[in-house]
Order: structure tokens, then C-alpha cells, then sequence
């Protein structure tokens, strides 16, 4: 999720841990401890694919935040003298805002490796979108209250509220997704549709509207379904893709572990001056995806050869918020 909102959830958590033996201290820690497993894109990694791809690995494993957490309890504590006899309520706290850290993340589509390095498998939720204004505003208000009210009951009330209020969200989030799978799970047998896997995301900014990426052998069809569509199909547009292309590239590490970490959602492409382009198919629509590499280049004699991978370069029109908007009350738009 995005950085205000693990801020917001990690202070909120702070707060409601200790927040009425700390008061505005315990949120601030929580904030804190909120914004650390996200510093790991601050390290330097080897080539664009690594970045992509090694984000949300060892910083958000449940197994090396919960062997961190006493450390970082013990810092804190050290700060706070005063306190420093609440040993089990502070390492409550910083594993508290951890875990939520990375439990949240693994609800987008993006990919949290929560196991590692027991696995590197990228768990991918693709319940939430990354900004959701609906699952933030209720953390931010609670924990507002609470952080200017005097009364610490009250304050408490308030941010528990906070907290309640974003949790629900997620469980009508996970059930409108629910319903989502399901009429696309009809709409494929009742068209005898072809396909290898499918994938259901929230679109920007609401779970009202949902994107299904569907997978085939040589291309993919992307579909919209908005849940006040009612009774109505999702409506699918195909696109092309040439799997060929990586033919005999086992040892391309770059695009191996593309294929693995987009867990086969994605396109292979090939450019007119003949680049070998992956393109991740979870994050983005109607052909404007975030993420899309170059992994090979086809020489002179027509074998393609591995490259360097080169992130492509991304630009978001502000068209595509305006058709999420119609489209969500119109199947024609």
C-alpha cells in the first residue's frame, strides 16, 4: 500500500496498543515502525528486474520482522525510561505494526514474499488497489481524533473505531472480489471461453469496478465487471502475446524470474527495432501497464539473445481515472 496509508495503519496500531500508557508517543513509534519495511528500496540492487523483484522480500518476511521486532522494542525503549518497564506492551506494538505492515501488502496484486527465505514465493492478494481512499480516511480520522482529544478513553474510542472501520473494508473488499470470481467463473463456461488461468483486481481507487486479466496459450483478454453492473457479463477486449519468443531462454535469468514473480501474468512482446519486452499485465489497464521490461533483442540472423534488463518507460494519463469513472455506471463506456 502506499506510504500514508502503512504510516496511518501503523500509527493507529501504535495507539491502540499503548496509547494509553504512551499517549501520542506510542502513534509516533507506530508510524515509525509503520514506514520500515518499505526503506528496502533504498538498497541498491543489480538491474531493474532485481529491484522489481526483490522489493517486499526479506523486509516484509513475517519470519525476520518477528526475530527484528524484540530488537527494535529494545531501541525504544532505551528512548523511553519512563516506560521501559512495559516490555511486553512495546514488543506487542512493534510486532503488531509489522505484521499489519505486510499483511496489508499481500492483499494487493503487487507480490509479498511473507515466507521468505524459506520461499520466495510473491503472495499476491489482489483484493485491495494500492491507494484506496475508502480504507484510509477512517484510520486517518480515528487516529485524528485520538491524537487531539484530551480524554484518553475518548481518544481510544475513536481510534479503535478507526480500526474497525478499515478491517471491514477489507472483508467487503474480499467479498465483492468473491462475487466477482464468481461471475466470471460462469461467464467462461457459459462461453466455453479457453483459458490457462485467470485474475481479478480492484481498478483504481474502489472496489466497485473490477479488471480480470484472463490468460490464454498466445495472448490474453482483459475484461471490466462492475459490480453495479448487476446481471450483466464482464465485457473482455483480446490482446496478443508471443510466449515463441522466449523459446530456449531458460537461462535468461531476467525474464525466468518475470514469468515467476508475475506468476504468468503477463505479455511477451517483441518492438519494431526487434526488443524482447515482458510486460507485467497485474498492475495498470487498457494497455497502460506500470511495469514492462526488456529482457532480449533479436539479432541480425533473427536469434534472440538476452539483454540487459531496461525498465520501459511509464506514463499515466489522467483519461484512464475519467473512463474508470464511466465505466463503473456503464457497461458501454
Amino acid at each position: 500500500m502506499d506510504s500514508v496509508t502503512q504510516i496511518a495503519l501503523g500509527s493507529a496500531v501504535g495507539h491502540a496498543v499503548l496509547g494509553r500508557q504512551a499517549g501520542r508517543r506510542a502513534a509516533l513509534w507506530g508510524a515509525v515502525c509503520g514506514t520500515l519495511p518499505d526503506l528496502d528500496v533504498l538498497v541498491p540492487m543489480a538491474d531493474p528486474v532485481a529491484a522489481f523483484t526483490y522489493h517486499r522480500s526479506a523486509s516484509h518476511s513475517l519470519i525476520i520482522l518477528t526475530l527484528i521486532a524484540p530488537l527494535l522494542a529494545w531501541l525504544i525503549r532505551r528512548c523511553h525510561r519512563d516506560l521501559a518497564h512495559l516490555t511486553w506492551r512495546w514488543l506487542l506494538l512493534v510486532w503488531l505494526v509489522l505484521v499489519t505492515h505486510v499483511l496489508l501488502d499481500a492483499l494487493t496484486v503487487y507480490g509479498t514474499q511473507l515466507f521468505w527465505p524459506l520461499t520466495d514465493y510473491p503472495v499476491s492478494g489482489s483484493v485491495i488497489f494500492i491507494i484506496d481512499p475508502l480504507y484510509t480516511l477512517p484510520l486517518l480520522v480515528g487516529l485524528g481524533v485520538a491524537l487531539w482529544a484530551r480524554d484518553r478513553d475518548r481518544a481510544r474510542h475513536w481510534n479503535t473505531a478507526g480500526l474497525v472501520l478499515s478491517s471491514l473494508y477489507l472483508i467487503w473488499a474480499a467479498s465483492a472480489k468473491a462475487w466477482v470470481d464468481h461471475r466470471v467463473e460462469q461467464y467462461l463456461v457459459r462461453f466455453d471461453m479457453p483459458h490457462t488461468q485467470v485474475l481479478s483486481v480492484p481498478s483504481s481507487f474502489n472496489t466497485l469496478l473490477w479488471r480480470i486479466v484472463v490468460m490464454d496459450r498466445d495472448g490474453y483478454y482483459e475484461g471490466f465487471y462492475s459490480l453495479l453492473d448487476g446481471t450483466g457479463a464482464p465485457t473482455f477486449t483480446r490482446h496478443p502475446s508471443h510466449p515463441t519468443l522466449l523459446a530456449g531462454q531458460d537461462d535468461n535469468w531476467a525474464a525466468q524470474r518475470l514469468l515467476y514473480f508475475t506468476h504468468g501474468f503477463c505479455s511477451i512482446t517483441e518492438t519494431q527495432d526487434g526488443a524482447v519486452v515482458i510486460t507485467d499485465l497485474r498492475m495498470g489497464m487498457r494497455e497502460q501497464y506500470v511495469f514492462a521490461f526488456q529482457v532480449g533483442q533479436r539479432t541480425g540472423d533473427g536469434t534472440i539473445v538476452p539483454t540487459p534488463s531496461v525498465q520501459q518507460d511509464f506514463s499515466y494519463s489522467s483519461s484512464q481515472l475519467d473512463w474508470v469513472w464511466q465505466r463503473l455506471w456503464r457497461p458501454d463506456a
